[in-house]
């Protein structure tokens, strides 16, 4: 199986999003990103590979990766939640202005910033203005959908059972790189 990664090196991914160093404490290595994600799943703080992962992907697959953890994490979702969710799930589909802003509107308007709050913020900020009903453009810092999307599938996992986190730590991380792979 090939990759398609935007990055050769998980330094690449540091020297891309200097505001991974404020989410994780790994050092940036040498190593390939998919190399780097497996040493920090096998590390003391697993939930790094998340972070990571995040991060590694591109802004539309971060998106529908943090929608799949929260729909994959086995809690029920509130009304609301599933409603900010599909708003994210909107946006991967049909990746336009439009629905992009939909998403921002949503997570935006959130009562509780919830995973499914941040799945949707993580589409908003995906791009153009962050700016909800203003006419005056703020464009989204490049970091933003990763941040959210790190808070949506950490907020998931937060929400399974202590006995099961391991194993849906290890879910979510192989779904990360499972976005990243494709048949030769």
């Amino acid at each position: 199986m090939a990759t398609r990664l935007r990055f050769n090196t998980a330094q690449e991914v540091f020297d891309a999003y200097p505001s991974v160093r404020e989410d994780m404490t790994a050092p940036a290595s040498a190593d390939t990103p998919l190399k780097f994600m497996q040493n920090l799943l096998a590390s003391p703080t697993p939930e790094e590979a998340i972070t990571f992962c995040a991060y590694m992907l591109p802004r539309r697959e971060a998106v529908w990766w943090a929608h799949q953890c929260v729909n994959l994490n086995g809690t029920e979702l509130s009304a609301e939640e599933q409603q900010l969710v599909a708003a994210a799930e909107t946006w991967v589909r049909e990746p336009d202005e439009e629905n992009r802003r939909k998403a921002l509107t949503a997570g935006m308007n959130a009562r509780v910033k919830t995973p499914g709050a941040w799945v949707a913020l993580a589409a908003g900020w995906s791009g153009g203005s962050m700016a909800v009903g203003s006419d005056y453009s703020v464009p989204a810092p490049d970091h933003l959908t990763a941040k959210a999307a790190n808070a949506a599938v950490l907020g998931a996992l937060a929400r399974v059972e202590m006995a099961r986190r391991a194993e849906y730590l290890k879910a979510y991380a192989e779904g990360g790189v499972k976005l990243v792979h494709v048949d030769d």
